[in-house]
C-alpha cells in the first residue's frame, strides 16, 4: 500500500478542493491518504465521499498550529480524533479567530508599501477556509509583487519581516493532551525542519511525550538527513510511531503526493489507537 498522511486542501492553504486532493491522490497511485488541513476538519465529508468513489482509504486528520513558550512554532498532526470534542474544538476555534485578526493586521501593514487590499486576499480564500499567510502570498502573486508563494515567504512574509505578526497558538503539550482526549492520534509534524525556522529542544519533546505524543513525522522533505537519525533514535527510545508524507498543497508548494510514504503497519496501529473517528473505505 502507498500511504500519504499529510495533505492540504483549499479548506486551509492548499489550492485544490478536498475532492480534488483525493482525485490527485488516486492519479498519483496512492492507496490511502489523510487530509490534514490547518485547524479545520471542514473538508472531511467531501474528501471521504471522493475517496469512496475512487477506491482510496481516507484518513480523517488535521494539522494544529502550536507555539512553545519560547515562541517556536510547532505543527501537530492529529488523526482519527472526534471533530466535535468540546475542549479541542474550543482551542482550534480560538486559533482560527486569531489567524483572521492577524491576517487583517498584516494586510494593513502591507498595504502601506504594496498594492494590496483585504478584498484581494479574501478572493483567494475558499468559503469557510482558515485564513493564513499563504492566501496573502497568493494575493501578492496576483498583484505581480512576487513570482510565487515561495518568493513571498522568503522575503515579504518571512517571520523576520516588519509585516509579520504572531497569532495565538496553543502550547504543544496542551494540544497533544486535547487530541488524546478527543480520541485522536497525535504525531509531531516535520519536527527538525530547520529551514522553516527555529526547532524545539529536548524539553519540548519530553513535555509532548509525557502528554501522550504517539508519533513523529520523520520522512518529510523538510527534515534534514542528520535530523532524521535523531528522530529515529527518539522514536525507538519511546516507542513512537514513524510516519512519512508529502505535505501536499496542490500548486501552493512543490511537494508531490507520495514523495514520502507511511508503512501500512503504522496506519494499522493508528487505526487501533484512534477512537474519535474512523478510516473511510
Amino acid at each position: 500500500m502507498r500511504i500519504d498522511l499529510h495533505t492540504h486542501s483549499n479548506v486551509s492553504d492548499g489550492t485544490e478542493t478536498p475532492a480534488d486532493v483525493i482525485r490527485s491522490a488516486a492519479k498519483a497511485g496512492l492507496d490511502a491518504v489523510a487530509l490534514t488541513d490547518h485547524d479545520s476538519t471542514d473538508g472531511w465529508d467531501q474528501a471521504a465521499e471522493a475517496a469512496v468513489q475512487h477506491g482510496l482509504a481516507f484518513v480523517p486528520g488535521m494539522e494544529i498550529s502550536c507555539r512553545t513558550d519560547k515562541g517556536i512554532s510547532v505543527h501537530l498532526l492529529s488523526y482519527l480524533h472526534d471533530p466535535t470534542h468540546p475542549g479541542l474544538l474550543e482551542e482550534i476555534n480560538k486559533s482560527r479567530d486569531a489567524r483572521l485578526t492577524r491576517a487583517e493586521r498584516m494586510v494593513t501593514l502591507l498595504s502601506e508599501d504594496y498594492p494590496l487590499t483585504w478584498d484581494d486576499v479574501i478572493h483567494h480564500v475558499a468559503p469557510g477556509a482558515t485564513v493564513g499567510r499563504p492566501h496573502i502570498a497568493d494575493a501578492l502573486v496576483a498583484a505581480g509583487v512576487v513570482a510565487d508563494r515561495s518568493e513571498a515567504f522568503n522575503s515579504i512574509l518571512t517571520s523576520h519581516s516588519r509585516y509579520f505578526i504572531q497569532h495565538y497558538a496553543p502550547d504543544p503539550a496542551l494540544a497533544v493532551g486535547l487530541v488524546r482526549a478527543a480520541g485522536g492520534v497525535p504525531v509531531f509534524a516535520h519536527p527538525v525542519a530547520s529551514s522553516r525556522g527555529r526547532i524545539v529542544g529536548d524539553t519540548t519533546y519530553r513535555e509532548m511525550i509525557d502528554a501522550g505524543l504517539l508519533g513523529l513525522e520523520i520522512d518529510h522533505r523538510d527534515n534534514p538527513e542528520e535530523g532524521r537519525k535523531f528522530l529515529r533514535d527518539l522514536a525507538a527510545e519511546h516507542g513512537l510511531l514513524i510516519t512519512g508524507s508529502s505535505d501536499y498543497h496542490g500548486t501552493g508548494k512543490p511537494n508531490l503526493l507520495g514523495e514520502n510514504l507511511t508503512d501500512p503497519a503504522v496506519l494499522e496501529r493508528i487505526e487501533e489507537l484512534g477512537t474519535g473517528s474512523t478510516v473511510v473505505r
